[in-house]
């Protein structure tokens, strides 16, 4: 059965690595969020990904790099340009 969340394994392996560092679990992260289909909600996906893994990995660097990609998904993005000069 395809793992929608993580069809490529690549968030799975990172926590199965011994000693994974975590600017190598950034750039699995990266990988991974570059390959996610455009119509999938990223964020979510990201939830989820913590509910599955965190809670067996609390110390493990890709739960800090999945933590820190929920968070900028909370972030109110900078707004630019015209929108920032006229209201909605």
């Amino acid at each position: 059965m395809k793992d929608t969340l993580d069809p490529k394994g690549l968030i799975r392996e990172a926590y199965r690595m011994e000693g994974i560092t975590r600017a190598e679990c950034r750039s699995i992260f990266l990988d991974w969020a570059l390959s996610s289909a455009d119509e999938r909600d990223t964020a979510a996906d990201i939830r989820q990904l913590l509910e599955r893994h965190s809670a067996d990995s609390q110390g493990h660097p890709m739960t800090a790099v999945l933590m820190e990609g929920a968070a900028s998904h909370e972030a109110p993005g900078r707004r630019g340009g015209r929108k920032a000069r006229v209201p909605e």
